[in-house]
């Protein structure tokens, strides 16, 4: 890693850039102890420990696992989703007081380690299952005696500093984030998981459960005892981002990011050297049109992160370092992160700001396997509703999350992926160069083109445009669906005096502001530098709008009240809505935005959330009607 810094900081020092340098954080990683390795043990009837099953791939690990050890009977829980654990309920299998056997895929680890602990979980075992990955005659597959590496922090950034950046020799409080599991967690083989299985009694598990692992049928459990012991240990450890920069002309202080993870656990060919190889393309590519007299009018930010396999450290440290002035000078990031898992079909996992403009460029980017058809011609022509085969909302496992849920700036994360299954080296030894270009066919250097001709479209639109081809307006239509959401819990609340009038007023408000706003850019001089520079401000600001100003960022971090989690987001008052028809009878395990059931609907909390919800839509309009004197509510 040492060397591969220094490589990629003398490659981004030979090219025309105004400005290289590196920033040194030394943050908490989590790494497994040689001199003590991670163990499973089949348990007798009295609770001693008995054979050792061995762990086919020890250097695989969960970071940020709980340390010591978890002893209790076997139960099989699918992708360990909180519905998967109330279906196992409902079939009479207790989760809780249970070791979970769980499928890699469809969450993320750290998901499935928050479901578990949430269910009254003692630890978690997680299996790559062949069902869940490409399997056929001309593609490689991942080896059955391979475990998949994932991290199982419920957050991004260093979970021992939380909210504040890991400079080295400050001084932090003494907290941790409420996002690090308190049971342990450890990947296995899928031959590992095959000798669990076929020692599981109970119920056969329902037919989508059923994977293709010899032995089957599979069975919920529970099965015999098992102890699982994980002696990970932590390590303050320097990580180390490089930076590169063209200044824009007009708009200096205003900045495009672009960005690619640079380390990985294992060889990372998918996970971190396309990205990386397409990040050193951009930055040749754009420092040569500066030699030929090209200069965009706001500047280019090329950063190569490091720490991105422990839950996108190195840029969640860094946006935490700057944390105050990043939402007025970063007008977007694009990510290059999970850029070619296969060549089938591609997604936009994208704050709803940057859509119009990501339609526009998939016009003029030709598809890699599709001659003579642009992108766009070819995703048309499977569904003529372009955004429902594209458009994907932001996961917390990308960098580009953190950028719009913690700091509130547009980010887009593009991939080409499989059409039927998910690329199987990701995250494993395997994910090597010769891997990838196997199960792309030789196809990697016409898709990894593609990627890097649509993201250097998307900074040159950014950078270069007059008007920031951000679509403000689209917030609107995504507070009318969620309302949509709201409407159905209406009669409910009707019944208890409560009522969703404000949202509705709110987004009325928001709805006009932005149309008022885009007329008053429509009749505008475009030549006129003054005036175009007020609106850019007034629109790069959007995405910031949406950031809950009535929670701390030490506390929850992501105050999105779309993307982020919390009791001041939508989701948590959806699922507070939920309430009204469960009474609250539904399982004890808390939901995804940390709403306990077994509280039952509680009547100030619900005001509480509608209000804190409510004046952050409100603000956000009221800040895209510009000054004072031209917001016109009636409060």
């Amino acid at each position: 890693m040492a060397a591969l810094t220094q490589d990629i900081r003398a490659a981004l020092s030979r090219h025309k850039l105004d400005h290289v340098w590196t920033d040194t954080h030394y943050v908490g990683l989590q790494f497994p102890d040689p001199a003590h390795p991670n163990t499973l043990h089949w348990v007798d009837a009295a609770g001693r420990a008995g054979e050792q099953l061995p762990l086919e791939d020890p250097d695989a690990y969960c970071p940020y696992s709980a340390t010591g050890n978890a002893t209790g009977e076997l139960v099989y829980a699918h992708y360990g989703r909180p519905g998967d654990l109330q279906d196992l309920r409902a079939r009479g299998v207790e989760p809780a007081g249970r070791l979970l056997l769980v499928r890699v895929g469809v969450t993320s680890f750290a998901q499935k380690v928050a479901s578990a602990q949430d269910f009254g979980a003692r630890g978690v075992l997680i299996y790559p299952d062949p069902e869940d990955f490409s399997q056929g005659p001309h593609k490689p597959g991942l080896s059955s005696h391979q475990a998949v590496y994932g991290h199982v922090h419920l957050g991004t950034g260093d979970p021992y500093t939380p909210g504040f950046p890991s400079f080295n020799q400050t001084q932090f409080p003494p907290v941790e984030s409420s996002g690090l599991p308190s049971i342990p967690a450890q990947p296995i083989s899928a031959d590992i998981a095959s000798r669990l299985l076929r020692k599981l009694k109970g119920p056969v598990a329902p037919q989508e459960w059923q994977g293709r692992l010899p032995g089957s049928p599979y069975r919920l459990g529970p099965g015999p005892g098992l102890q699982l012991r994980v002696n990970n240990h932590r390590a303050s450890t320097p990580i180390s981002n490089i930076f590169g920069c063209i200044e824009g002309l007009s708009e200096p202080d205003h900045y495009v990011v672009i960005g690619a993870q640079r380390d990985a656990w294992g060889p990372g060919a998918a996970k971190s050297a396309v990205g990386t190889a397409i990040l050193l393309e951009l930055v040749r590519t754009f420092s040569s049109m500066v030699s030929n007299g090209f200069r965009p009018r706001r500047s280019l930010l090329f950063i190569s992160w490091d720490g991105g396999d422990f839950g996108s450290v190195g840029s969640t440290e860094w946006l935490e370092g700057y944390l105050s002035v990043l939402h007025l000078k970063a007008v977007a990031y694009v990510s290059l992160d999970n850029a070619v898992l296969g060549d089938d079909k591609f997604h936009a996992k994208t704050s709803p700001l940057l859509i119009s403009l990501i339609e526009n460029i998939l016009k003029q980017v030709d598809s890699p396997n599709h001659s003579g058809q642009t992108i766009y011609e070819q995703v048309v022509f499977t569904n003529p509703n372009w955004d429902v085969e594209v458009i994907r909302p932001l996961p917390m496992d990308s960098s580009a999350y953190s950028f719009t849920a913690f700091v509130g700036v547009p980010a887009v994360e593009l991939s080409f992926m499989e059409d039927d299954q998910v690329y199987p080296f990701l995250h494993t030894k395997e994910d090597t160069y010769e891997n990838l270009h196997k199960m792309l066919r030789g196809r990697l250097p016409a898709v990894a083109q593609a990627v890097a001709q649509l993201a250097g479209q998307l900074l040159i639109r950014l950078s270069h445009d007059h008007l920031l081809p951000l679509d403000f307006g689209r917030y609107g239509d995504v507070v009318l669906r969620h309302i949509g959401s709201l409407n159905e819990y209406s009669g409910d609340l009707k019944a208890r005096g409560l009522t969703l009038q404000w949202v509705y007023s709110a987004r009325g408000d928001y709805f006009r502001a932005a149309e008022k706003l885009r007329q008053e850019i429509y009749s505008s001089e475009q030549g006129d530098e003054r005036l175009m520079r007020m609106y850019n401000v007034r629109i790069m600001r959007v995405e910031f709008y949406f950031l809950s100003q009535y929670v701390s960022p030490a506390d929850s971090p992501f105050r999105h009240i779309f993307l982020g989690h919390g009791d001041h987001t939508l989701g948590a008052l959806l699922d507070h809505l939920r309430l009204l028809r469960t009474n609250g009878t539904g399982a004890s395990g808390a939901t995804s935005s940390g709403v306990v059931p077994s509280l039952g609907f509680q009547e100030s909390r619900f005001r509480r959330q509608l209000a804190l919800l409510t004046w952050t839509l409100q603000g956000a309009a009221n800040a895209l009607s510009g000054d004072v004197w031209n917001i016109d509510n009636n409060f």
